[in-house]
């Protein structure tokens, strides 16, 4: 069974573990979690990802967004951010959701799935327009075709990366 769950501190151990799978920065998506210690991740970084899903102590330029882990049974696969609005600088640029897949996990159609629930998840959020907004490396091919699969069109490119939207 492929789900998403919510970070939580009930599966910090698993969570963890898979971030740290996940390189700083990989295929245009940025891990930050990467080589932090297991305390920290337990008593820093999860809180803050709580608090972010509530809008409370963002970070300069931050807006509210929830951290979710897809799982394939009992394991975690891959990460998603779901951003709940967009600032000007995310409507140009990263958009509404991020997300990495572990390496070892590539392949099997993970990406997809999670789009797939991610944009469930969106439609649950007063999201401020009709589409999630995305981008992806031109050089990370299999992720733009997740979100072509996903049902997005490319609306620009720049020479580094392609701008798409997804209809919820």
């Amino acid at each position: 069974m492929i789900y998403l769950k919510k970070a939580n501190l009930k599966d910090a151990k698993k969570e963890y573990e898979l971030t740290q799978k996940i390189p700083t920065e990989e295929n245009g998506y940025k891990n930050p979690v990467y080589g932090v210690s297991y305390d920290d991740f337990v008593t820093k970084i999860i809180p803050k990802w709580l608090d972010n899903e509530k809008g409370i102590n963002l970070d300069e330029n931050r807006v509210a967004d929830t951290c979710y882990f897809l799982w394939v049974d009992d394991t975690p696969v891959g990460i998603f951010k779901l951003r709940h609005y967009l600032n000007d600088w995310l409507r140009d640029n990263a958009g509404h959701v991020g997300y990495g897949i572990a390496k070892e996990y590539r392949g099997h159609g993970y990406a997809s799935e999670g789009l797939r629930l991610i944009k469930e998840e969106a439609r649950k959020l007063p999201i401020d327009t009709d589409e999630l907004y995305l981008s992806v490396l031109k050089t990370n091919l299999a992720s733009l075709r997740v979100q072509l699969k996903n049902g997005a069109r490319i609306v620009r490119e720049d020479d580094t990366d392609y701008y798409t939207r997804i209809p919820l």
